[in-house]
């Protein structure tokens, strides 16, 4: 078993578990020593993953909410409304990206929940000599919103659409931006 089928193993391993897995315990089941676990825990949590350490071993937080990449493009002066519309319909703004076809993909965190972080956001942006990432792509930009259904995201999908500002993909970009 290579080092990622093992990873994936782990994973396996902690989401059929009703309780904490200890290290000792996981190790004797894959044949590796504990500190190979404990290496591979922290690439797992490097991925993304949320594994919780407890005094009896380790346990895997699934996060409950759905997440969908939206790809938009619309003008300086409509970014606001374009943020807003996401959290105003229970979405998490978690970042902005742009596919740039010589810079590939160009990503930054955002992690906007509120009116208030959009307005923050905003702030931040208007008071720097920097200007939106989208920009360098003709407004043309993504991003990861989160939220507690599919529902919800269908939603908003919905309402950048009647909004106009739902862009179509190009067949020159990727399918997965995060390869």
């Amino acid at each position: 078993m290579n080092s990622e089928d093992r990873r994936d193993k782990i994973i396996q391993m902690l989401q059929e578990s009703k309780h904490p897995l200890s290290g000792t315990a996981i190790a004797n089941a894959l044949s590796v020593s504990r500190q190979i676990i404990v290496q591979d825990i922290a690439l797992i949590r490097a991925s993304g993953k949320n594994i919780m350490s407890t005094n009896r071993g380790y346990i895997l937080e699934e996060s409950a909410r759905c997440s969908r990449v939206f790809k938009v493009c619309h003008t300086d002066e409509q970014t606001e409304e374009e943020l807003n519309l996401f959290v105003d319909f229970g979405g998490i703004v978690e970042d902005v990206f742009v596919y740039h076809k010589t810079y590939n993909v160009l990503r930054a965190e955002l992690g906007l929940k509120t009116r208030m972080d959009v307005k923050r956001y905003m702030e931040s942006i208007s008071s720097g000599k920097s200007s939106l990432l989208k920009n360098v792509t003709s407004g043309y930009h993504y991003h990861t919103v989160s939220a507690d259904s599919v529902e919800i995201l269908d939603e908003i999908q919905a309402e950048l659409a009647n909004k106009g500002f739902l862009a179509k993909l190009q067949d020159y970009e990727p399918v997965n931006f995060w390869k």
